[in-house]
């Protein structure tokens, strides 16, 4: 309890209230060549009477369409019916649409590398179709649009200001302008969920992989950034993501290509890195990522957090008290591949406490074993519901289990890189240090 009472004084001095890497790495992994296993459902046209409420359409899913639900993957083309070699490869069936009907992700991300990123009437369009292959639960469709350095979704949104930028302001109602604007032009593209802000503190000058990612080099000038940012983000509609837990500002290591270990002690940890994250909880944010670096001194397995039951159930869950939804890194990376087979990866991050698997490299192994270790008990039913439930409310509180989302292409023409928005970046830019 000394963690929680650390932390929470960090953010008191920052004046946040607290709460009891990037995803897009290289491709990995190859096509699986074995059968795939079964479809989590039959395609069919949508029921006329759907379950309403969390609990009901929990209640409605098989076993095959909530281990589904765990999964946000990565398809490849510019349209919800585009035929790829890539997809066919990687799911066993050639659109992004087939393999929405065919395994029931609980969501997807883009990428311009995917070739999902063309123009703003075809990102609506994409988006539309790839809601339409999922009728009864509506996707969560992510981007990692963090502004700056990491920019997805460029050049069709507004260039805003990285979070050092912003963070130079001394200003969190900046931050919260910025991350507000980039809502509201992600909910106009289809996309609903934001893997930002980062909630690292980049406490070494020499880190390869967050660096101008973060809003500074002080918790307790980066929590309120962090805080505002969230609270940004939801007056967009949009949910929010802070990242990567337990921290990943003291490293000298880019988790993409190795496996970076922080020898913070838990005192160092609770003074340094937990402040942001703390004050993200405090602002009821919808997701955490996981990061894929080793902390030997919160536990000492050389397991990377993203697999770490001490670190995501014991530090995140129990003491900070988060219950919301918890992803993981992009599964394709190297930091989270040095141990373990990719089926075995996804098994043990649900087991240490993830909901979310990012970007598996190999999909077709990963839900073949997530689903294996359901059924042998290895995972119990018990906590895929708990991990389901948390993704359906994170969608309900969006408004997404209301009614699959359509946007208009003509709207997000007007809204994107609006003048609004490009005063926003110029002022920004203007109060930067």
């Amino acid at each position: 309890m000394a963690v929680i009472a650390t932390v929470v004084a960090g953010c008191a001095a920052s004046g946040t209230a607290a709460a009891p890497a990037p995803p897009g790495s290289p491709r990995q992994g190859g096509a699986d060549a074995a059968a795939t296993p079964a479809p989590a459902t039959t395609p069919t046209a949508p029921a006329t009477a759907k379950p309403s409420g969390v609990e009901a359409v929990l209640a409605s899913m098989s076993v095959e369409e909530k281990v589904g639900q765990l999964f946000m993957p990565v398809l490849y083309g510019a349209a919800a019916d585009t035929v790829s070699g890539e997809n066919q490869a990687r799911f066993g069936v050639d659109t992004p649409a087939k393999m929405v009907a065919k395994y029931r992700p609980g969501g997807v991300i883009l990428f311009p590398w995917a070739g999902n990123v063309k123009s703003v009437r075809q990102v609506v369009a994409l988006t539309n179709g790839l809601q339409k292959a999922s009728p009864e639960i509506p996707l969560l469709i992510a981007a990692d649009q963090e502004n700056g350095q990491v920019s997805r979704l460029a050049p069709l949104v507004t260039d805003l200001p990285g979070a050092s930028v912003i963070g130079s302001t001394g200003d969190p109602s900046l931050a919260r302008r910025a991350a507000e604007a980039t809502g509201v032009e992600l909910r106009a593209l289809g996309v609903n969920l934001d893997f930002a802000p980062v909630a690292d503190v980049n406490i070494n000058p020499r880190n390869p992989v967050i660096g101008p990612r973060a809003y500074g080099s002080d918790p307790r000038k980066v929590a309120p950034m962090v805080a505002a940012a969230v609270r940004g983000f939801h007056d967009a509609g949009i949910a929010a993501t802070a990242k990567h837990f337990p921290g990943h500002g003291d490293t000298a290591v880019d988790s993409h290509t190795g496996l970076p270990v922080i020898t913070h002690s838990r005192a160092q940890w609770s003074k340094l890195d937990a402040p942001p994250f703390a004050a993200a909880i405090g602002k009821n944010v919808d997701a955490i990522m996981s990061a894929h670096v080793v902390m030997p001194k919160l536990d000492p397995s050389g397991d990377p957090a993203t697999l770490s039951k001490p670190i995501l159930t014991g530090l995140l869950r129990e003491e900070l008290g988060f219950d919301g939804v918890v992803s993981t890194d992009a599964l394709d990376m190297a930091g989270v591949r040095k141990k373990y087979g990719d089926g075995e990866v996804a098994v043990r991050a649900i087991r240490a406490g993830a909901d979310l698997l990012l970007m598996p490299p190999d999909y077709r192994e990963a839900y073949r074993a997530v689903l294996a270790a359901v059924e042998s008990g290895k995972i119990s039913e018990d906590r895929l519901d708990q991990s389901v439930r948390r993704l359906l409310k994170l969608k309900a509180a969006r408004g997404l289990l209301e009614k699959a989302p359509v946007v208009d292409p003509a709207e997000a023409e007007r809204v994107l890189r609006s003048a609004e928005h490009r005063a926003l970046a110029r002022l920004i830019n203007s109060r930067a240090r």
